[in-house]
């Protein structure tokens, strides 16, 4: 076997359980488009021309209650602007690659494959590269399996099941694996709390909000350190 085939089978089998958490977030996608006016196609395609289920959700519950287009679309870039941080904290990573993999990788940099992927400090280019294509590809075609899921067998769930604890559920899954480091468990503990005292933001702006509340405080913490 390939050293490019081992890492990306390494990759898919490491997200495996922490894909685990987003199962009932990608299933309340799934009912949300089924609930909407949103037409059933439409919404489903959002989860590859969207592939972030926080600005999905945004996105579709928008234009189900009568925004524009820009105005879901400005939404969307608000929910995602922690990408952002992912992308600096990647930069060196992404420097050494091939063109095509700095084209084509950024679609797949989801929270989990930034989780997974920033803690493979030992491995090479060759090995990294194909770690991370492995992981974003089994996210990405879960990910709309599940969604299937909730759009065709969703409105079938009874209404008193409660499916909304899956958002934090998934981001707690997410967070375990990097709390090693002191400053790594201020900013956890900080955006865990900003993003839940503010959980009722428009637009999901409580974890943005709680994104960049950590990001700073984990900054002071380690600033401290030194």
């Amino acid at each position: 076997m390939s050293s490019a085939r081992r890492s990306a089978l390494l990759g898919m089998r490491d997200a495996i359980p922490i894909f685990i958490p987003a199962i009932p977030f990608g299933i309340v996608i799934g009912i949300t488009i089924a609930e909407t006016d949103v037409p059933n196609l439409a919404g489903f395609l959002t989860g590859s021309l969207i592939f972030g289920g926080a600005a999905q959700l945004a996105v579709i519950t928008l234009l189900a209650a009568g925004a524009t287009g820009a105005a879901a679309l400005a939404a969307a870039l608000v929910v995602n602007l922690r990408h952002v941080m992912y992308s600096a904290a990647l930069v060196p990573r992404f420097r050494t690659q091939p063109r095509w993999f700095r084209w084509l990788g950024p679609y797949v940099l989801i929270d989990q494959v930034f989780a997974m992927t920033s803690l493979r400090r030992e491995d090479d280019d060759l090995a990294w590269r194909w770690y991370y294509l492995g992981a974003g590809l089994f996210f990405w075609t879960v990910w709309q399996a599940t969604m299937a899921v909730g759009l065709l067998a969703g409105p079938a769930i009874p209404d008193g099941v409660q499916l909304e604890f899956a958002v934090p559920a998934m981001f707690i899954g997410l967070l375990v694996p990097g709390l090693t480091r002191r400053p790594a468990v201020v900013a956890a503990v900080v955006g865990a709390v900003t993003a839940a005292v503010l959980w009722e933001m428009p637009n999901r702006g409580g974890m943005l909000v709680g994104s960049l509340l950590g990001a700073v405080a984990g900054y002071v913490a380690e600033g401290r350190r030194t």
